[in-house]
Formats: C-alpha cells, structure tokens, sequence
C-alpha cells in the first residue's frame, strides 16, 4: 500500500492533510523522515507519525529447510507431515514455501513471511535456475540433451516449457537445471523418453545452494548475505 493511502486509512486523515504531514516532515518509516506520498509500504516497516507508532513491523523471516522424503510441500494437510510440521519457530503459520517439492522429491526449500521475496525467486521472469539431480529408471537417452534444451509442448496446459539445461553425470544420474516449476515436469520430461524418474533432489535455486550440514529435516535462518542474493 501507498504511504500516503496508509496514512489516510490509519489515521483517518484527508489526502490534504496527509500531504501537509509528509511535507512537514512528521511521518517517519523505519526511523527515517519520509516526504514520499507513493512509496510502498510492508508489513515489515516500522511507521510513525508525530513518534506515535502506527505500525510496528514485523521481522522478515527466511528459512531454508532441507526437506526429506514422504513429506507434503504444503501449510496442513490432513493425511501426511507437512514441511511446516518441521519447522519449530513462534508465528511460523505466517509462513509460505517458496518453491514447492513434490511428496518424494528431496532437498533445499525455502519457507519465507516475505512475498515479494519470494516472488523473484518463484517467478519464470525472473530466470533464477533450480538445480535437481535426477536418477531414472532406465539409462537417459542423450537426445533428451537437445530435447530439454529446446523445450517440451505440454499439451494439458497448452504451453512449450523453458529451455532447461541436461548434464549427464552416468547412465541413470544427471544434473537438471530448469527455470519454471511445472506440474511434475521433471517426471513428465524424462516419460516422453520412457524414462521414470526414481529419485529428484533439489541442489539449488537461483544463488542459494542447499547447506549440507543441513540433515533432512532440519532448516536454519538464511544469513543476510543469502537473502541479498535474491
């Protein structure tokens, strides 16, 4: 929300007024003077007029959560152990997945209260790479090399997917890189081939690696320096 929206909204001023109090010089965000009518005001920034606190914002949170197996990428779930079962933190229903695992798949995810965050990490435009190591049934056939990386027509969504990026690490074992997160695309993928993917584990996305000190289940805050990242 706009600043000078907000003021209006929570202190019942009229715009006038609001402009008079902006170029004034009584409204702080984040300790700071602020005379900006259209600047973009979140639930994480600290907001006062006349030092009367009208917002006290909350504290942005990032989790990185090395998710195991057999776990739901989801907030409840009634049958199954949410990734959210394994997170001990006060207020942690506040939090979203950026980034959802399949049941099985295995590997780095990232729970955030921040959505714009989470938005440039998420988003097909923003071409932040998610790395996967894929094991397969059978041995890959090295044509889906030039496949993936021309891209794939889905029929059901009626769309041509990314060019995704194929290193063959053996005959069952291989490094994907994709920049969009499909409907079980990594499994779609390699069935065009007749291939059946048996294990996937996400290394990566965008510049944020999975710790590995991080057992499965187990997750830590993200230092400042991986949040810049995004």
């Amino acid at each position: 929300m706009r600043l000078d929206r907000y003021l209006a909204n929570r202190a019942r001023l009229s715009r006038q007024d609001v402009r008079r109090l902006l170029a004034d010089g009584r409204v702080q965000v984040n300790g700071e003077v602020s005379q900006i009518m259209d600047l973009e005001i979140r639930v994480f920034d600290r907001i006062e007029l006349d030092e009367e606190v009208l917002q006290t914002g909350k504290a942005a949170r990032y989790l990185m959560l090395n998710k195991p197996a057999g776990c739901v990428s989801a907030t409840q779930d009634m049958a199954h152990r949410t990734v959210l079962d394994l997170i001990d933190e006060p207020d942690k229903h506040d939090l979203h997945i950026a980034g959802r695992l399949d049941f099985n798949t295995t590997g780095l995810m990232l729970l955030t209260n921040d959505g714009l965050w989470s938005r440039r990490l998420t988003q097909p435009t923003s071409l932040q790479g998610k790395v996967y190591l894929v094991e397969t049934e059978n041995e890959i056939d090295p044509s889906c090399i030039e496949a993936f990386a021309q891209g794939m027509y889905f029929r059901f969504e009626n769309l041509t997917t990314l060019p995704a990026q194929l290193e063959l690490l053996g005959t069952h074992h291989a490094r994907l890189t994709l920049h969009e997160g499909r409907y079980h695309q990594v499994k779609r993928m390699f069935g065009r081939f007749n291939n059946k993917v048996i294990a996937l584990h996400r290394e990566s996305m965008g510049s944020l690696v999975l710790d590995e000190a991080l057992s499965p289940g187990n997750y830590r805050p993200l230092t400042s320096h991986e949040i810049a990242l995004i």
